[in-house]
């Protein structure tokens, strides 16, 4: 039996473009000729930007570029697909909340009260951008983190952010398949970071840590924009006692200006793609000429 585990983790937040694509095309090739398993996962956890018609569109978008995946809860309705639905990370809030109980628990992580005015007078942010928010959290100060190993008194994790305490000056060091051994240090290139924000929602660290242990994910494709996060999820791993999986980290697609594509690049998404006539063949042959990166 082949135990290769790889995902396809979208977001609803906007349509997918060239960028997603080549990401995602990426995944399906490598857990391919695994003869493994692929899992498509429903990151829809943003209570103001998921939307259900950007849901919809992720499926269709991805079944027409080609993209198959062997496991899912069920039917998903749309026309023409296969008998697979993804996991919504929206009807997984009991996992989630267990992982906090548990990292609260072990002292790992604490209450933060900071506002987003007060953190941005004395923060300074990174360039680097993430999954819509992920990696682009600017270094916390440390105004709310309490003594080592203190054990926070709340029950519920609604109404702060909880932010996990990171071992200041350790080296988190990885090996990745696409872009080779990476070394961040905790305090330097990245600081406490938050794991549930205050409208009672999991932030994507957690969330991703989460679901991917839980689906049992033996290797984790995404994009370079993500290299920083791997970091960051490597500590939550330790933390909850999970094995992390391996990393996989694709160049990002430019525009013709240079720039990170974004879900708001509506020219280069799938969807404007496809109503301009081109084939998934034609799409895929973009991304061989299109400008790329790869960013630390």
């Amino acid at each position: 039996m082949n135990l290769y585990r790889g995902r396809l983790a979208p977001s609803p937040t906007g349509l997918l473009h060239l960028g997603h694509a080549r990401t995602f095309w990426t995944a399906y090739e490598r857990a391919s000729a695994a003869d493994g398993t692929l899992i498509l996962r429903d990151e829809d956890l943003d209570p103001q930007r998921a939307r259900a018609d950007y849901a919809a569109a992720m499926l269709e978008d991805l079944r027409w570029l080609g993209i198959e995946w062997q496991e899912g809860p069920g039917l998903d309705g749309v026309p023409g697909g296969g008998p697979f639905g993804p996991y919504r990370q929206s009807e997984r809030y009991a996992l989630y909340r267990a992982a906090w109980e548990e990292l609260r628990a072990g002292g790992w992580i604490y209450a933060c009260t900071c506002s987003r005015r007060e953190l941005a007078a004395v923060s300074a942010p990174h360039e680097e951008g993430g999954a819509d928010e992920a990696d682009d959290e600017p270094i916390y100060p440390g105004r709310c983190r309490p003594a080592a190993g203190a054990v926070a008194q709340a029950n519920e994790p609604a109404g702060v952010n909880w932010r996990f305490r990171i071992p200041d000056g350790e080296a988190i060091e990885f090996e990745d398949s696409g872009v080779g051994a990476r070394s961040y240090i905790a305090g330097r290139d990245f600081g406490d970071f938050v794991v549930w924000r205050r409208d009672d929602v999991p932030a994507y660290q957690l969330a991703c840590v989460v679901d991917d242990a839980a689906m049992g994910i033996t290797e984790v494709v995404r994009g370079a924009d993500l290299l920083k996060s791997t970091a960051r999820q490597i500590l939550l791993y330790r933390a909850l006692g999970l094995t992390p999986p391996h990393w996989h980290h694709c160049p990002l697609v430019r525009d013709a200006g240079g720039q990170r594509l974004a879900k708001r690049a509506d020219a280069l998404s799938l969807r404007a793609l496809r109503e301009r006539g081109l084939t998934p063949a034609e799409v895929r042959a973009m991304w061989q000429t299109a400008g790329s990166d790869l960013h630390d």
